[in-house]
């Protein structure tokens, strides 16, 4: 099957790439954008797997493998990977998230044909050994030890959707619990593996310094020869409505107290998912945005405040972090973000605090597609996480299309006390005062 896209017309001022999109017999989606503007390419693998795909009491394998897949392949042996794409002048990393989990490799045009025989050579014939588990299973542990029960930060998001969440497999930390990793066997990793890492699970996405058509003919000689494979099923996603607000506190060594708190938000394809977007600006985009002055230059109970909504295929949160300054407490910040959030659900905001979150909204846009790795990795995440990779094209006009009442009804609708998970931080000393 072969589907060619080319992206090339938009309204005005919007911002596009030309993509090429072809599928392979097998099912692995392709999607090639050239730029010639430095002599660099970027290759990323993305896998349709990320932790929701685990089960509770089966949690850590999406990220596991994330470890497994740099520990050599029947072709490239034990832990040529790195030294081959290294070698050959480049880099290459991962990273693992809810919703699926990515390769990426940054290396010079010359070296395309040895990236694509080493990333197809691990899907292919990936070493999966009582070896590497164990050394990886290692690691994996010592990083949720560093990443998330000594550092307050991940502390507190793993505290936040554990208790955001009842049922969605969302709620879990894409490392995994320790105790999940601890009973990971050989037969379990390969079963995840075999399940989970088929062609027609991946979209393989290609930008940078080459030409399209012979790039596709060398991803056809690497990759066509894999088998299919069944895509898996789908995670299962469910949530009950939240009736009220949840409270957690976290102790650990800090300074100051802090808030982290999640409101229930939407799926990226939820109509409201744009005006949301905008709302994070209107509330902490820079020294003016609501939050910021109230809590940070007004009333002074604020050293610092974030707001985002997760972009998710299911429903995520809309998180607001802030730091309180000193001689503050968390309640008095807790008490002064509460009512700014109701004022804006009460009060419009202006027409050029709604235009400044869009200008701030684009700049983001723009900053994250500078470089071929970032376009690369765009391509990827809207394929994956949006369906479509054409969708990273419509956003403009979405925020464009919000208004200043969509904002406040959004404000009023979903960042209200009853749908929010509070996380406390809690500092204490070494000493436990």
């Amino acid at each position: 099957m072969l589907a060619i896209v080319l992206v090339l017309a938009a309204p005005a001022g919007a911002l596009t790439l030309a993509v090429e999109q072809h599928e392979l017999r097998n099912g692995m989606r392709v999607l090639l954008h050239e730029d010639h503007s430095a002599p660099t390419v970027s290759s990323y693998v993305f896998y349709h797997v990320g932790s929701s795909a685990e089960r509770y009491g089966g949690t850590g394998l999406a990220h596991l493998f994330e470890h497994m897949m740099f520990n050599g392949s029947r072709k490239f042996g034990r832990g040529a990977f790195d030294d081959v794409i290294e070698g050959s002048g480049g880099s290459t990393n991962g990273y693992t998230t809810r919703d699926f989990t990515a390769y990426l490799n940054d290396f010079p045009p010359e070296a395309l044909p040895v990236v694509l025989d080493l990333e197809s050579d691990r899907l292919r014939a990936l070493l999966i050994t009582p070896q590497n588990l164990e050394q990886e299973r290692g690691i994996v542990m010592e990083e949720r030890r560093l990443r998330v029960d000594n550092a307050v930060g991940g502390a507190m998001y793993e505290a936040l959707y554990l208790h955001a969440f009842v049922e969605s497999p969302y709620r879990w930390h894409p490392v995994g619990f320790m105790a999940d990793l601890e009973r990971i066997t050989l037969e379990s990793a390969t079963t995840f593996f075999q399940s989970h890492y088929v062609p027609s699970n991946a979209t393989l996405v290609l930008a940078g310094d080459f030409a399209a058509a012979e790039a596709l003919v060398l991803v056809r000689r690497y990759f066509e020869g894999i088998p299919r494979g069944a895509p898996p099923p789908p995670p299962v996603v469910a949530e009950p409505v939240q009736s009220g607000e949840r409270h957690v506190i976290v102790r650990k060594p800090a300074e100051l107290p802090a808030l982290l708190i999640g409101y229930r938000g939407v799926a990226v394809e939820h109509p409201d998912r744009a005006a949301l977007d905008v709302a994070a600006k209107v509330l902490a985009g820079g020294r003016s945005a609501r939050l910021t002055e109230r809590l940070v230059r007004d009333e002074e109970v604020a050293t610092s405040v974030d707001a985002d909504l997760s972009w998710s295929k299911y429903d995520d949160l809309f998180v607001i972090e802030t730091q309180a300054r000193p001689g503050r407490q968390a309640a008095e910040v807790l008490q002064s973000l509460t009512r700014t959030l109701r004022g804006l659900a009460q009060q419009p905001i202006s027409e050029r605090e709604l235009a400044r979150a869009k200008r701030q909204m684009r700049a983001d846009y723009v900053r994250g597609l500078q470089r071929v790795t970032g376009k690369a990795n765009q391509l990827g995440f809207f394929d994956v996480v949006f369906g479509d990779h054409r969708a990273m094209f419509a956003l403009e006009q979405q925020w464009n299309a919000v208004t200043a009442a969509d904002v406040q009804r959004v404000v009023r609708t979903y960042l209200v006390p009853a749908r929010r998970t509070v996380v406390e931080l809690d500092p204490r000393r070494e000493n436990g005062q």
